[in-house]
């Protein structure tokens, strides 16, 4: 249909140019003077920008209808489609920066990802003992401590995630007195010194006072929190590492606030769980918690404070 129209209003031969009927209206009663024109189609027309000299065919020749609309595409007068192509000359981009920050991330990701999958039931069951949504919460925790490998793979993963957590705090205050990898692996064996002493005291504190059932039940709890802890700060790290401002700030305190919360429900849980089985007091349980819990953290964060002061 665009091709019979263009065919309607061009004319093949260049003796008989084209005109619209509408131009110009004469009055057969006034002779040749011209009595009305239509001002806008004459406008419209001496404004095309079409040379129709470039519209000659030999006489006895017609286009196909292909062939015509291979015609208007060269002669089009904004679009050159038969133009040469213009060539962009890029280069290639590199980054020096967070890259194997983001490989780790990635494997984080996927061994979470890979731990889900290998052990579903032990995740599930983790959750509902967690947030007590069971009333078989006894059974649930048999079979927990029946499954060694799955809960050492979640502490390793609590580790770690925690490890590169503090190392971006560490970061972001300014307070790095070694390279931001080495303080990672730092932060890691830290970690899991700690909380291997501590598991160590209590299973001899366990064994000298008599005691197995109650710090059993504690270690219990303390390691759950953590993994939970460790699946928590997941997706706040992928943040943390790559993000700044108003975002940072915000995810930063909602760690903070996650942690505080996970320690305070760990706090509860302990001291209902020490409380069903021997006579403890709060004052005494809080008395431990200070004793046991925070002096040796302080004790060892101002050791190494003065240690890498000395070294720098």
């Amino acid at each position: 249909m665009f091709s019979g129209g263009l065919f309607a209003q061009t004319s093949l031969d260049s003796s008989f140019p084209v005109r619209d009927s509408t131009v110009q209206l004469k009055d057969s009663s006034a002779g040749s003077n011209p009595v009305l024109s239509d001002t806008l189609q004459a406008d419209t027309i001496s404004k095309r920008p079409m040379n129709t000299e470039s519209w000659k065919i030999p006489a006895g020749e017609a286009l196909s209808s292909n062939e015509l609309n291979l015609e208007i595409l060269k002669r089009h007068p904004y679009f050159g489609f038969t133009s040469s192509p213009v060539t962009l000359t890029t280069f290639e981009k590199k980054f020096n920066g967070k890259e194997i920050l983001f490989y780790l991330l990635v494997a984080l990701l996927l061994s979470f990802a890979l731990l889900k999958w290998l052990f579903p039931k032990y995740l599930a069951d983790m959750f509902r003992l967690f947030f007590r949504t069971t009333l078989k919460q006894r059974q649930i925790r048999e079979q927990l401590i029946q499954s060694p490998l799955p809960s050492l793979l979640f502490n390793v993963f609590f580790v770690l995630t925690s490890a590169l957590y503090v190392d971006l705090l560490l970061q972001h205050f300014g307070l790095l007195v070694v390279n931001f990898w080495e303080m990672f692996l730092l932060c890691g064996l830290a970690l899991s010194f700690i909380y291997f002493v501590k598991f160590l005291g209590l299973k001899i504190s366990g064994w000298i006072f008599n005691a197995k059932g109650v710090t059993d039940s504690y270690i219990f709890i303390v390691f759950i929190v953590n993994k939970m802890l460790g699946i928590f700060l997941l997706p706040f790290l992928i943040v943390l590492a790559f993000s700044q401002g108003d975002i940072y700030q915000v995810a930063l305190m909602v760690t903070w606030c996650g942690i505080a919360l996970l320690y305070l429900y760990r706090l509860v849980l302990s001291y209902g769980s020490v409380r069903n089985q021997i006579k403890i007091n709060l004052f005494h349980f809080l008395l431990y918690i200070v004793t046991f819990e925070m002096a040796p953290l302080l004790v060892i964060y101002k050791v190494l404070l003065y240690f890498f002061s000395r070294t720098a």
